[in-house]
């Protein structure tokens, strides 16, 4: 896969290595609000099934968002009682918002997150993150809607949560099955680079982190859940569902423009097996001639459509011009996102510049057999014009296949590798996300404040202040 080089590019997966006795491995974040009633039952059953469970070190950390009620006395009460519990206090709502606090100064390589009502069966918990942990995917989702997943919910729930991921699918491309269970894990070295670029604070969260997660290459790994509806849920249906289409909105408009630095995500060239090199044939050749060839045949019918409708005001030549020169545009952008893997705006003027004149390459030979043409007849009928210029135009696509992998898009392997050799890696990155700021992130990661332990509260600083979330937490 080739990508622009990127300080935020991510190291090849790997096995978590056996910590010492003590240092958390998993970290499972619970947001609340107004939860003073569900939080005890549900924490002292999650450690009891982590502790009997779970073959490594954890920590639950109860995240509240600004509640109005004894919540905060009780998390506070059982971070006191249970030594894997902490308990953190942000003065704003939104579940996003907790979990993008929590995750960016947290120490555990793996982060999860689950609802307080535990509708999730916890057998899953495991199968869950042992992905992750074994270095196999970089995120985890429970799925209410895989086959075998047992799932106990109203008609209402059921049809909505359907409809909301068809949506997803037929928007943005969507190929994970459950968007919003909220039973969820990451990698820290992936949060890391995925939360500066995730813009909501809400429960379109979930949804946005996947969706550019998936577009960005990285593994989502499913585990099918036995889910249990809880009929005292406090979420609001219809804003939440209306305030997840806008997500919907934005987030499709971001792709479709580029505007969001994809590249950070990249894993290594060769962590992809499709990538590594085999003998007497060039590294990703095969995959590009596939590509090129899918891009090729669909810029030739949207080259044909324009060159008829240009033909009907105009010349032949200035038809072919016109044709030629918006579908070569279309071309290149379509061949730098999806034959040569090149993601973000870096370069892409400059791609242009260099495809128009491969454009020109194309029209000299176009052009030239049109001229052909006409000194050979008067009048050729269209269906002829159409015969030449459709042979001429496989010859132009050869050549142009050549000239984009050798001179438009290079393999710049061995030239990333120098020059992401000094950028700052992502595991000194992450040493540093807790008190640092990404130059284009949208939000400031909150800081740990020390604390003892008669006292195991941990305030976080508010991410966004001058935002605010009017939706409720369940």
């Amino acid at each position: 896969m080739r990508t622009d080089s990127s300080p935020g590019t991510l190291p090849a997966r790997e096995h978590l290595p056996a910590a010492p006795a003590g240092t958390p491995v998993l970290d499972v974040v619970i947001p609340v609000y107004n939860e003073e009633k569900d939080l005890q039952p549900c924490v002292r059953r999650l450690h009891e099934h982590l502790a009997r469970t779970f073959p490594y070190a954890f920590r639950i950390t109860i995240a509240d968002n600004a509640s109005t009620d004894t919540t905060p006395q009780v998390a506070a009460r059982l971070a006191t009682e249970i030594p894997e519990v902490t308990t953190v206090r942000l003065e704003q709502k939104g579940r996003g918002r907790a979990l993008r606090a929590v995750w960016s100064a947290s120490d555990a390589p793996v982060l999860a997150y689950m609802d307080v009502d535990l509708s999730t069966d916890l057998n899953a918990l495991l199968p869950l993150v042992a992905p992750l942990i074994s270095g196999h995917s970089d995120l985890a989702i429970g799925s209410r809607l895989a086959r075998s997943s047992r799932v106990v919910r109203g008609p209402k729930r059921e049809f909505i949560s359907r409809a909301y991921n068809l949506i997803l699918r037929g928007s943005l491309q969507a190929r994970f099955s459950d968007a919003q269970c909220g039973f969820k894990a990451i990698r820290r070295e992936v949060a890391q680079v995925l939360l500066p670029l995730i813009e909501d604070t809400g429960w379109f969260f979930d949804t946005e982190m996947l969706v550019l997660a998936e577009r960005a290459g990285l593994r989502i790994h499913e585990v099918p859940v036995d889910w249990v509806d809880d009929p005292d849920s406090t979420v609001h249906i219809v804003k939440t569902a209306t305030d997840d289409l806008k997500g919907v909105w934005r987030v499709g408009r971001a792709l479709a423009t580029g505007s969001l630095p994809l590249d950070r995500l990249a894993r290594p060239f060769g962590d992809d097996p499709r990538d590594r090199e085999i003998k007497d044939v060039p590294r990703g050749l095969a995959r590009q001639l596939v590509g090129f060839c899918v891009v090729g045949g669909l810029s030739t019918l949207f080259y044909l459509l324009l060159y008829s409708g240009f033909r009907v005001f105009t010349g032949s030549q200035v038809a072919n011009a016109l044709a030629l020169l918006v579908s070569a545009i279309a071309n290149t952008a379509a061949n730098r996102r999806l034959t040569f893997g090149v993601r973000g705006r870096g370069g892409a003027v400059r791609h242009q510049a260099q495809g128009l004149v491969v454009f020109g390459i194309g029209l000299a030979l176009t052009s030239g057999s049109l001229a052909a043409l006409g000194a050979a007849t008067s009048e050729p009928a269209h269906s002829t014009e159409l015969a030449v210029l459709i042979a001429a135009n496989l010859a132009a696509t050869v050549l142009r296949f050549l000239l984009f992998r050798a001179w438009v898009f290079p393999d710049r392997h061995d030239s990333e590798t120098t020059v992401a050799a000094s950028y700052p890696t992502a595991e000194s990155c992450a040493g540093e996300a807790a008190d640092s700021t990404w130059q284009d992130a949208p939000w400031r990661a909150a800081a740990w404040q020390d604390t003892t332990r008669q006292d195991a509260t941990v305030q976080l600083l508010p991410v966004r202040p001058h935002d605010t979330d009017a939706r409720d937490f369940r």
